[in-house]
């Protein structure tokens, strides 16, 4: 026997035993894409037709096992029928159901990433041995959907429910320690033993030493469980997961809800459940934005690299300005692996950069993520000083010191003198000009802007900000040096706020006109959270820091006066006078006391409305709904937005929906502002805007917003 196709090849080994291996043409990792699929359905006839075949090997001839279906190739899937989703499901599932039914046991040799869909046919078979460091699990309620080729039914029937519900509902990555003890593989061993102990553990099965017909028997039959012992297992987890996931998040309960109503039923029936709640899943708008969201960040990625192609690794790196921004880049750059120098004046300051490094490897430490030895080997890459004698090696500074552009000027100077002539110098500015700060420096080609976003270790977007004189190599070298402390950078071109800031601070003037309006705050932190926000505008300038969005607001008004400049006084300049900063001294908007764990509790505090009571000249709440609180955040931010492309301070629609992702939080299930733009509808949008007109120029839409109306267009159409 023997098949060679461009994604599956089969042959006979000794002993009777055929082996199916998984190795895409043309592509580093395996992926179950329709020929991958076509190709299987071959393979598994051929297989059953060749006499004297005793046991199956399936193996991948990738670094990685399989890492799940083609999601390039789910939109289209996507825009067919739940009937037709239906059917396309259960074609699949035939050709899974006909590995886990060959009269002959199988194993599955995980070499790398199982994920998803490779995951799924790697339980089809009767046993599965793992090598040690490597992961798998079930990514897919992460993109809006659920497991739909079996792995509801197949997961909780060899984990037992509870098992099944966390790998499904959770959508993590598991290490082979936790699948074995789990139950979803049979052995974890050394990278290079997985063949030879997956063909062993095979053997072993052809001779009767184990009984994989149980198993199988096991896998297809109704799942053990009570009636009442199924109802506590589902019922309670189900309300869980609901109060973790939220409401715009369906597709966790839907999958808990498909494993309960299959769990009294045997393999057929239960796939047929599976199928049809997956189908539904399908359709809904959070899987089609989430499935976006994943392609966007593929696209994001391959620009990103494109362009760090022509640079040169960042071997050692500078940090210029300690304390917690400071000691946060000094953290993602050493626990990434590129040491680096962190600088500052003052001892103090050095402290509590460290202390902030020290934190977050202690938080790693505690959660098994790392060993106390690892995070020993973390520090040693972090070099605390006060004197540049340790610049003259490193190949990139991130200046960090306070964002006021005289002191940012006279330390990029400074420090340009410190470096070698190649150094590249970047700036981790949220709003002041790139060309700006390179009007004192020697070499402004080697400067650029990288914006990182706090808290660092958590935010993944950086912008690395071009400015009028940045060269090539300043960019690519950046761009690169984010890749490698595992970030997302986007470059963009330089103007007042750059792209992420610049269309946050039109949400904030459409909140601060709301408030003067004698609209509560705290009603909108509501309406905006229940829009999907992570926090309300209030909640989120006490986080940012009342004295910092008041900084950083005046920069933006003075570089877009028409449209950020106050016409009257505002909430955030009156918080900002009654030394209210937030967060960082316990009041703001809200009041913080820190709880046990020194975390700061957000309460309210019975002092604002006082506060903010002469504002509001005219009390207009009484006639403002919900959904006109929505349009008036949303429509400026999308203007400018808008305003950004037109402006070519970004390249493309889907560049913008990722960074304010990434960067802001903005709600992943409506797939960015640019796809929640298109989703209401441009001619919508602007008829909104004209409802607001009134209220200046940040409600009114761009020329390009106008024109796709008129044509019926959207954003990611015309791309």
């Amino acid at each position: 026997m023997k098949f060679e196709g461009q994604s599956i090849q089969c042959s006979m080994l000794d002993g009777g035993i055929a082996e199916l291996r998984f190795d895409l043409q043309g592509e580093s990792i395996n992926k179950f894409n329709k020929a991958t699929l076509a190709e299987l359905g071959q393979a598994v006839a051929l297989i059953k037709e060749v006499a004297g075949v005793n046991g199956l090997l399936v193996t991948s001839a990738k670094e990685c096992f399989i890492v799940g279906a083609d999601v390039t190739e789910f939109i289209d899937y996507f825009k067919n029928s739940e009937e037709q989703l239906i059917a396309w499901i259960l074609e699949v599932h035939k050709l899974f159901n006909g590995v886990e039914d060959f009269a002959f046991p199988s194993v599955t040799a995980i070499n790398g990433f199982a994920l998803g869909g490779g995951l799924e046919f790697a339980l089809t078979t009767s046993y599965r041995v793992m090598s040690s460091d490597t992961k798998i699990g079930f990514p897919e309620t992460k993109l809006g959907i659920f497991p739909g080729w079996g792995g509801t039914v197949r997961a909780s029937r060899l984990t037992g429910a509870d098992n099944a519900i966390e790998w499904i509902a959770g959508g993590e990555q598991y290490t082979a320690d936790v699948a074995l003890k789990t139950g979803i593989v049979d052995a974890v061993v050394a990278p290079d033993k997985v063949r030879d102990a997956a063909l062993h553990l095979l053997q072993q099965a052809i001779d009767g030493r184990r009984d994989w017909k149980a198993r199988r028997t096991e896998k297809i039959s109704p799942l053990k469980l009570n009636p009442t012992e199924t109802m506590m297992a589902f019922e309670t987890a189900k309300g869980f997961v609901a109060g973790k996931a939220g409401p715009n998040y369906p597709s966790p309960v839907a999958a808990i809800t498909a494993m309960q109503q299959g769990a009294g039923r045997n393999r057929e029936d239960a796939i047929k459940i599976e199928a049809a709640a997956f189908a539904k899943m399908a359709k809904t708008p959070t899987a089609a934005n989430l499935v976006t969201i994943f392609l966007g960040d593929q696209f994001v990625g391959k620009v990103a690299k494109s362009l760090a192609r022509t640079a040169e690794k960042v071997q050692s790196a500078a940090v210029l300005g300690a304390g917690i921004m400071g000691g946060g880049i000094a953290y993602q750059s050493a626990s990434r692996g590129t040491p680096i120098v962190m600088k500052d004046i003052a001892e103090k300051a050095i402290d509590l950069g460290l202390s902030e490094a020290n934190k977050l490897l202690a938080k790693r430490v505690e959660r098994g993520k790392l060993t106390a030895e690892e995070m020993a080997g973390v520090l040693t890459k972090i070099r605390p000083t006060l004197a540049f004698g340790d610049f003259r090696g490193v190949d990139i500074v991130v200046e960090a010191v306070v964002e006021n552009e005289k002191v940012k000027k006279s330390v990029l100077a400074e420090v340009e003198d410190q470096v070698k002539p190649e150094a590249i110098l970047a700036s981790n500015t949220s709003t002041i000009s790139i060309t700006r700060l390179s009007e004192g420096l020697k070499r402004p080609e080697n400067f650029c802007g990288m914006h990182f976003f706090n808290p660092v270790h958590k935010m993944p977007l950086v912008e690395v900000i071009r400015g009028a004189k940045s060269g090539e190599r300043a960019i690519a070298t950046t761009v690169s040096y984010a890749l490698a402390m595992g970030k997302t950078p986007i470059v963009v071109n330089d103007c007042p706020g750059f792209l992420v800031n610049r269309v946050l601070f039109p949400y904030f003037a459409g909140f601060m006109m709301l408030v003067n309006e004698g609209v509560d705050f705290q009603k909108i932190d509501k309406v905006m959270e229940k829009f999907g926000w992570p926090m309300g505008p209030a909640y989120l300038l006490d986080v940012v820091g009342i004295d910092t969005g008041h900084h950083a607001n005046a920069v933006m008004a003075a570089g877009f006066p028409d449209r950020m400049a106050a016409t009257e006084k505002t909430a955030l300049g009156t918080m900002f006078e009654a030394g209210r900063f937030g967060q960082k001294n316990g009041k703001g908007f809200y009041a913080y006391v820190p709880d046990k764990k020194g975390v700061p509790k957000k309460t309210v505090d019975p002092e604002v409305p006082t506060i903010l009571k002469p504002l509001v000249k005219a009390d207009n709440s009484g006639s403002i709904t919900d959904q006109d609180i929505v349009d008036r955040m949303m429509l400026p931010l999308l203007i400018e937005c808008s305003r950004c492309l037109e402006d070519k301070i970004v390249n493309t629609p889907i560049e913008v929906d990722i960074a304010l992702i990434y960067g802001l939080g903005f709600p992943p299930f409506r797939g960015g502002p640019f796809r929640y733009a298109d989703a209401v509808g441009l001619k919508a949008l602007c008829e909104k805007a004209t409802k607001f007109s009134t209220l200046g120029k940040l409600y009114e839409p761009t020329p390009k917003m106008v024109q796709l109306a008129e044509a019926g267009a959207t954003y990611h159409e015309t791309r």
